[in-house]
């Protein structure tokens, strides 16, 4: 019988709880392949399933301040 996995979304420990934020789920990435990410203001809204390797390379930008 197969488990259902849900995302478990978390924000950065980083966010000001100024309600721009985003959530993530990255629980999902090796049962799915994919990190979910939605907008914390609308947590019934539509959510972007981001592929693992296209996340991790963002997640390498923003630390080295590739975005400005």
């Amino acid at each position: 019988m197969a488990t259902t996995v849900l995302p478990e979304w978390f924000k950065s420990s980083y966010s000001s709880n100024g309600g721009d934020c985003v959530e993530v789920a990255v629980n999902l990435a090796d049962v799915r392949g994919v990190v979910p990410v939605r907008d914390s203001k609308d947590v019934s809204g539509p959510v972007l399933n981001v592929g693992t390797g296209s996340f991790a390379a963002f997640v390498a930008g923003v630390k080295t301040g590739d975005f400005g």
